[in-house]
């Protein structure tokens, strides 16, 4: 989404906040476009994915005891026979995209180009994270690293130590508090291109509808991308961009919900020679591990 500017996390679920008892709500395992405070509660992964067990046969429709009636005969003995019905279309209705103006082509143009010739970047992070429903802002910090193709680290520091990484197919979240580590696969092909255009990869004109949005307060120019299909993780992406470098300076992604979750990045360098090794997960000996990616399907 996203998880964006890298739209960057790609990784957790969406939070809720922390009882006043100080113990996180539970919340369903989803994986989003990006990802909401480290701080909201224990990390949580897309669980792994296996073949649907088959409903019974009465509940798809098919009577298990009763053959099917046969079709009525016409007057020359021989059954009639039905016009074969077409499928439903089950494909989601995509809307038309207005043209961009020259102004905004020029910048989504000079932007995916910016991240396609970039090998790796590094930069400061701040999540706020607005919570519709609580009518609360929680607020991370932390350092995001990226190398392609498909290495992303992010070292929460505030409110409290996480780490998430994403390495190929493979998510880690690791609470060193809890002393944990969980490990899921996460199929990076069904990543939006408001996500893989970071990677040098996607287009955004594909897939969303933008149009230059105001803003008083903006250090550069905004973007607003509107989906042109349905699409269940978020509502809207707003970036906003250097328009002299074509960076992405803050990306907000607005879930179903309402909810806002905002990431600014802070001091973002690139191509400053990150080795692969910054994305290992070294963790203690005494750490639980819950690896999601070895479960065997039922």
């Amino acid at each position: 989404m996203f998880l964006e500017t890298l739209l960057a996390t790609l990784l957790s679920a969406q939070a809720v906040p922390q009882t006043s008892s100080s113990q996180a709500v539970p919340t369903q395992p989803v994986l989003v476009a990006q990802g909401a405070p480290a701080g909201a509660g224990k990390p949580t992964v897309p669980p792994p994915t296996g073949g649907a067990a088959k409903a019974p046969a009465a509940q798809q429709g098919v009577n298990p005891v009763t053959p099917a009636a046969k079709p009525p005969a016409t007057e020359s003995g021989k059954p009639a026979t039905t016009p074969p019905q077409s499928a439903p279309d089950t494909k989601p209705a995509v809307k038309a995209a207005a043209p961009m103006t020259p102004e905004v082509k020029s910048l989504v143009d000079r932007m995916q180009a910016f991240y396609e010739k970039t090998g790796d970047f590094k930069a400061g992070f701040r999540q706020d994270y607005k919570y519709k429903t609580f009518k609360r802002t929680q607020t991370s910090e932390g350092v995001v690293s990226y190398k392609k193709p498909g290495l992303m680290r992010w070292e929460y520091q505030k409110p409290s130590v996480r780490t998430f990484v994403l390495a190929g197919n493979k998510i880690y979240a690791y609470d060193p508090t809890a002393q944990s580590l969980t490990v899921a696969n996460v199929d990076t092909s069904q990543l939006s291109a408001s996500v893989t255009f970071l990677f040098g990869q996607g287009k955004l004109a594909d897939e969303f509808a933008i149009s230059k949005g105001a803003c008083k307060d903006c250090k550069g120019t905004l973007l607003v991308l509107d989906p042109l299909k349905v699409e269940p993780r978020f509502k809207q992406v707003r970036l906003e961009v250097d328009p002299a470098s074509a960076q992405v300076l803050k990306s907000t992604v607005v879930d179903p919900d309402g909810s806002e979750n905002t990431i600014s990045f802070l001091d973002l360098k690139t191509n400053v020679g990150i080795s692969a090794d910054s994305f290992k997960m070294d963790v203690p000996d005494d750490t639980r591990v819950d690896d999601f990616t070895k479960q065997k399907k039922q």
